[in-house]
């Protein structure tokens, strides 16, 4: 996995045939989310075993976001940071990269059959999670010259969450997948891990490294890195998952802040600077992080 990040962070640095990372990167996770992950997900889901243990994914994922953005919010009031920033720090704070990297991790980690819980906490938890509270988070911090508001509901309307429905409805109704259909999605899932290894390496910037910014990076990672996991781990506890599937669960809680943010600071005037910056930090140190955490999960 680790190759994969660096050949996109060499990318980025040589710009081999003269085509930058912010050339490359969005043509690739354009074609992961709307072609490969939505042959993934539907290949998963269809096959997994859904029922109370997703309510518990959705349970330990949002309640661990929920946490993680109160923390942050109350010490942006008490240090009284300015609202673009906070707003940045909130977003960044709150939501993991739960499938960029967390799917990735969780296959590697624990096996195959990690890909569903990876894939459960994204789309029924994080996602829903970001499109909402999210947005609306970013709405109040941040501004829009767009007197229109697009309602939060249709930011759902996604290949992904098509492809999660889908997957439910045929799973739930125990259609078996043709051999010839499922050989498909397993060729266009084989893409999905690679390519968002290597866009990951292509989106961290060390250039959004200041030191004007660093001093707003430590109540990022206290929180991102150490708080929002152990509020996951007891949680956990009150949950009926067997050992590996808390295990996994509580370790996507662990992972590094999401990429996606960056297009909602983006939008809605947000510091963005500040928000890749806390990406390539976080990112960087889960490398020691997330084995610390693997450890104490599985002697708990």
């Amino acid at each position: 996995m680790a190759v994969l990040i660096a050949c996109g962070i060499g990318w980025r640095w040589l710009c081999p045939g003269g085509l930058s990372s912010e050339q490359v990167r969005p043509v690739l996770t354009s074609v992961v989310y709307y072609l490969f992950l939505p042959a993934m997900v539907l290949e998963v889901l269809w096959r997994s075993d859904i029922g109370v243990q997703s309510l518990q994914y959705t349970f330990l994922g949002t309640s661990s976001i929920a946490f993680a953005m109160i923390c942050i919010w109350l010490i942006g009031r008490a240090l009284n940071i300015q609202h673009k920033k906070l707003g940045a720090i909130i977003l960044v704070t709150a939501f993991p990269n739960v499938t960029y990297l967390g799917l990735p991790v969780l296959e590697e980690t624990f096996g195959h059959w990690a890909r569903s819980v990876a894939i459960q906490i994204d789309l029924f938890a994080t996602a829903p999670f970001l499109f909402t509270a999210g947005i609306m988070t970013a709405r109040h911090f941040g501004e829009n010259h767009s007197h229109k508001h697009k309602p939060i509901w249709l930011n759902l309307n996604a290949p992904p969450f098509w492809a999660a429905l889908l997957a439910v409805i045929l799973n739930l109704n125990q259609i078996t997948a043709p051999e010839w259909l499922l050989g498909v999605l397993q060729k266009l899932s084989a893409g999905v891990v690679p390519i968002m290894l290597f866009s990951l390496g292509l989106a961290l910037s060390w250039q959004s490294i200041t030191l004007r910014n660093l001093p707003y990076a430590l109540p990022i990672i206290l929180i991102k890195l150490f708080l929002m996991p152990w509020f996951a781990l007891q949680v956990s506890v009150f949950s009926t998952l067997d050992e590996a599937h808390k295990a996994a669960s509580v370790l996507e809680m662990a992972m590094p802040s999401m990429v996606l943010g960056i297009v909602f600071c983006d939008r809605y005037r947000l510091d963005s600077a500040l928000y890749a910056m806390a990406v390539t930090l976080t990112t960087v140190l889960s490398m020691v992080t997330l084995p610390f955490w693997y450890r104490i999960i599985t002697t708990t």
